[in-house]
């Protein structure tokens, strides 16, 4: 019976620990949300977002707005053309492909003058950190990519065989 457990609890954990690690929602700004008393770069400086992850832009309809920009529009606080506003005072961004990511406030003179605008780099999903107290990773480089997409297959396969001992045990 002991032997069961050991083989049978790895796999059960190797299975189910996936579905802990959830995706986190970052209220931009914290408590003072979208406005223009933050320092938003201070803000994002010790956050490690993730594919996955939701922005949670909150402020006051009508006083504020959040636009998605390129690198250029953000130095230059330019609204592109074509772009639309998120103006509902809560507005969710899920980020969902990896890569840096721009967002200014379109009110005129809150970006250029008063610095309401926000740049991230959003890395691969991956395993959140449990203690708060660990290093953060180094940046994903194509070796930990494949490696990521090896994982789901190693817990296939030793859930595999874990079922067969306990099947052939039995």
């Amino acid at each position: 019976m002991t032997w069961k457990l050991l083989v049978v609890i790895p796999a059960i954990v190797t299975i189910l620990l996936p579905s802990a690690i959830r995706a986190t929602d970052y209220t931009v700004g914290d408590d003072k949300g979208w406005t223009v008393s933050v320092n938003y770069q201070a803000w994002a400086k010790d956050k490690q977002f993730r594919v996955g992850d939701k922005l949670v832009f909150r402020y006051q309809p009508g006083d504020h707005n959040v636009f998605r920009v390129n690198g250029t529009s953000f130095k230059t606080c330019t609204v592109p053309p074509d772009s639309e506003a998120l103006t509902s005072g809560n507005d969710i961004v899920t980020l969902d492909i990896p890569g840096r990511k721009w967002y200014i406030c379109g009110v005129p003179e809150h970006c250029a003058s008063l610095h309401q605008k926000l740049a991230i780099r959003v890395y691969p999903a991956a395993r959140k950190h449990w203690s708060a107290s660990a290093p953060a990773p180094a940046p994903p480089t194509p070796t930990n990519h494949a490696i990521e997409l090896l994982v789901p297959l190693y817990r296939i396969f030793i859930s595999a065989i874990a079922a067969f001992l306990v099947i052939a045990k039995s």
